[in-house]
């Protein structure tokens, strides 16, 4: 018998962190030609998706809503590209800090490119929706399979490596707010800031032999300007090292921090320290997948309710 069809689904987007993040030249279309090491973690935004006539986007952070969000972008593609008159209504809750460098904008529209082809019933080859993704933004195709990856290009092509052995990270997100954020980090960059992409490289070989990765050889480019760009960066990164972390590093363009730590209590200590001296952060895992369906419900479900 078949299935009826999908009525609402739920979601779980990911966040990021840079292993490595390295940019090694400007390219003549504008983007820079980068080499990164990708590492999905347990901080996740969560996106609903209910069938209804036309697209619509709400969002529990002001700001959010509507035709700008990147969730709604993501709608709009698939639909022309798949030729459907479809529609749907899309909620999305955040719990990854905006515009701190850990993805949550790309995690949410490939959640919304792999829930809306499920609730349509399109079934894509991923081929596409990877196309897709890298047209909406450099760091989206990451979260379509998420875990352990190197990304080169301008961070589109995607080369999944043996995950990392599971490990916890300590997020703190501080109360630092920089307009075109991304563009300014971009623009304070000199040559001599530029990379070679070595440091991604030996850890993509650490993970591909099975062996331990180790935070001192993480390398983010961004660090070099971080510094200058972003007022109190230092004072953030000293209360990471109070509170007990040996090597703190910026996620992606930041302003996000991150250290890395092996037991989940050293984490939560560490976490709830920050927290009482009046900061955000978390001790969340490293995870070994990307956006994942949560929950399916169906009109024969629903109408039991």
């Amino acid at each position: 018998m078949p299935k009826k069809p999908l009525n609402v689904l739920r979601l779980r987007a990911p966040a990021k962190v840079n292993l490595t993040l390295e940019v090694l030249r400007r390219r003549s279309d504008g983007y820079h030609e980068v080499a990164t090491i990708l590492q999905a973690v347990g901080l996740w935004d969560v996106l609903e998706l209910e069938v209804a006539p036309g697209l619509t986007v709400g969002c529990d952070v002001a700001g959010l809503n509507g035709p700008d969000n990147l969730v709604m972008r993501a709608a709009e593609l698939l639909q022309a590209e798949a030729h459907t008159t479809q529609g749907a209504a899309l909620r999305l809750t955040k719990r990854i800090p905006v515009a701190g460098g850990l993805g949550g904008g790309s995690a949410d529209a490939a959640a919304a490119l792999v829930g809306l082809d499920r609730l349509w019933g399109l079934h894509l080859p991923g081929g596409r929706l990877s196309e897709m993704a890298a047209s909406l933004g450099s760091d989206v195709p990451f979260f379509l399979s998420g875990g352990t990856a190197l990304a080169t290009g301008r961070g589109e092509r995607i080369a999944t490596l043996p995950a990392l052995t599971k490990a916890y990270l300590v997020l703190l997100a501080p109360p630092l707010n920089l307009p075109r954020k991304t563009a300014t980090l971009y623009g304070a960059l000199a040559p001599a800031d530029f990379h070679d992409g070595a440091a991604s490289g030996r850890v993509a070989s650490l993970l591909e032999r099975g062996e331990q990765v180790r935070p001192e050889g993480f390398l983010n480019t961004f660090e070099r300007v971080a510094y200058r760009v972003f007022p109190d960066l230092a004072r953030f990164t000293e209360m990471m090292r109070s509170a007990g972390a040996d090597w703190v590093h910026l996620a992606g363009s930041g302003p996000v921090l991150f250290c890395m730590v092996k037991e989940r209590t050293v984490g939560r200590e560490m976490a709830l320290r920050l927290r009482n001296e009046g900061v955000e952060a978390w001790c969340v895992p490293t995870v070994s997948g990307g956006v994942e369906v949560a929950a399916v419900h169906r009109e024969a479900h629903l109408a039991e309710q």
